[in-house]
């Protein structure tokens, strides 16, 4: 009997690959390989070191429609040295689940709203596809054209890699992009073969040359609190906190805020004063409340 391919298959196929693929042969005490490569395992190695037949491992990355036990992921995890975050999105994809999520939320609670305007600091609100729906006046005094952008590209993702106001406001964009995009893998999950992951996916993937390069690249990691720098156009360099709150309420979003760093007092002083002039707060439709 053939077994049907998923879209969560398939995706989950495309990753065991690219990391069949890069996996150096020395690590697991293998000579090179064909052409004398130092990296790159066979799908016969991968099963035989793994313990598990050549066929199934092959269903696997075909995306087929198979049941893998935890015991066989994580053989697969310790052959191709995958990390704890990766290993989990495996197990995400391989767990049987909806064939369909639901779409993510086009506004957020009033209550989230009021939450972030309290903020003496930049926050916004992000949903699971990671569109803004809603900011408050410190992320349009960092971000302005948050303000003006339409509806539709109002999505984290698509400002990093299509709006060159970004990549002057992150002198570090290429490691803050590449951060961003492995976060935004690790949390979409069996997500992104949704219809509003996988547009976003396609339409950046024709859009941006960096966005094909590092999509491909197949990165997976979990958010971490961290210190972000910002090269504002008036205030110049600002250092903050970027931390994540999910609330217990409303699961499939993400409160972002960038608190200033302790040793930046003069970003927090300019930050309330330049908020003090802007007293609104934006909201998924354009409008201010």
């Amino acid at each position: 009997m053939i077994r049907p391919r998923t879209a969560r298959g398939q995706q989950l196929g495309e990753f065991l690959a690219s990391k069949r693929r890069a996996q150096p042969r020395a690590a697991l005490g293998l000579p090179p390989g064909n052409r004398r490569s130092e990296t790159g395992l066979s799908r016969e190695e991968v099963a035989t070191l793994a313990g598990m037949s050549v066929s199934w491992y092959t269903w696997l990355e075909q995306g087929r429609d198979i049941n893998a036990s935890d015991q066989v992921l994580h053989a697969i995890a310790r052959v191709l040295q995958l990390t704890e975050p990766e290993t989990d999105y495996v197990r995400a994809l391989a767990a049987p689940g909806p064939a369909q999520q639901p779409p993510p939320p086009d506004d957020a609670p009033p209550h989230l709203l009021n939450l972030i305007r309290s903020f003496s600091f930049p926050a916004f609100i992000l949903t699971s596809d990671w569109t803004i729906v809603g900011w408050n006046a410190g992320y349009e005094w960092l971000y302005g054209p948050i303000v003006a952008a339409p509806v539709e590209e109002r999505n984290l993702l698509r400002i990093i890699y299509t709006d060159p106001r970004n990549r002057e406001l992150l002198p570090n964009w290429e490691r803050d992009s590449r951060s961003f995009l492995a976060e935004f893998r690790a949390e979409s999950g069996v997500r992104l073969s949704s219809e509003r992951h996988r547009s976003l996916i396609e339409s950046l993937t024709e859009l941006s040359p960096e966005f094909r390069t590092q999509w491909a690249e197949q990165t997976v990691s979990r958010f971490t609190s961290r210190l972000r720098t910002f090269t504002h156009p008036t205030d110049g360099e600002l250092v903050f906190e970027h931390h994540r709150l999910v609330p217990s309420d409303a699961a499939d979003m993400h409160v972002v805020i960038y608190a200033p760093a302790p040793h930046g007092a003069d970003a927090t002083q300019r930050t309330t004063g330049t908020i003090g002039t802007i007293g609104t707060i934006g909201t998924s439709d354009g409008g201010t409340r």
